[in-house]
């Protein structure tokens, strides 16, 4: 009996609960008149970091940028208990997306890229169809030579969102950690970082897909609606009969 695939995650429900609620708690509740500076802060950070290890447990699926998300939550918290200097929010920021860059580098060298786990869904595309074909067509050195230039560019859309991270935290944070006003500013932050950070970063990424997926259609010879699940393979003709 095959393994059920991992449930997928609801988008809604991770804008929800990264960007929309901790936004509203640290610039909204985060008062001496409500939840105050330290409390804010930790309701805010409560969300991101139940939602992680919710959707771990729920998908049954432990990958490296779950944990790093978890782990870089937590590292805010640590950081403003510590009343850390505003520059290692910024270096924190930065470090994330870096560290992302950094394995997706890394794992290109072994026999599991991360590229594969990013682009190469085997939920959405059909996998199994496209290796078959590959193989047929002994265009597998090609392939892996079209992930080596997807993971570059993988590595550039993280290089570029830890630059943006950093540039953005440095903008914004002013105010000493553990204040109502420093609340403020990481939520503003936490705001802008869709439009300024995610935006760019999808970007990319999306060329990169499409950069991938056009490189399939060639190496392959099949149309890209053939290349995802529930695409109909064509019927067997006189010039091309059906194998058994």
């Amino acid at each position: 009996m095959s393994t059920p695939p991992p449930k997928r995650e609801n988008l809604l429900l991770n804008l929800a609960c990264n960007i929309a609620l901790p936004t509203l708690v640290l610039t909204k509740l985060s008062g001496e008149d409500r939840l105050g500076p330290m409390w804010g802060m930790v309701v805010a950070l409560a969300f991101p970091f139940g939602y992680g290890v919710v959707d771990v447990i729920r998908r049954r699926k432990t990958n490296f940028f779950s944990i790093v998300g978890v782990l870089s939550v937590l590292l805010t918290g640590g950081l403003n208990q510590l009343k850390a200097d505003v520059f290692w929010f910024a270096v924190k920021e930065a470090a994330v997306p870096a560290l992302f860059g950094v394995a997706v580098v890394w794992s290109g060298r072994t026999k599991r890229p991360l590229v594969r786990e990013l682009l190469w869904n085997e939920q959405v595309i059909d996998t199994a169809r496209v290796d078959a074909v590959l193989t047929e067509r002994n265009q597998h050195a090609a392939f892996e030579r079209l992930l080596a230039r997807a993971t570059s560019g993988l590595a550039v859309s993280f290089l570029l969102s830890a630059v943006l991270n950093y540039a953005l935290a440095r903008y914004l944070l002013k105010s000493p950690p553990g204040t109502e006003a420093f609340n403020a500013e990481l939520g503003r932050m936490n705001l802008l970082s869709w439009p300024v950070i995610v935006l760019p970063y999808m970007a990319i990424t999306m060329y990169v897909l499409w950069r991938l997926l056009s490189g399939f259609t060639q190496l392959t010879g099949l149309q890209l609606e053939e290349v995802f699940h529930g695409a109909k393979k064509a019927p067997a003709t006189a010039d091309a009969p059906a194998k058994d």
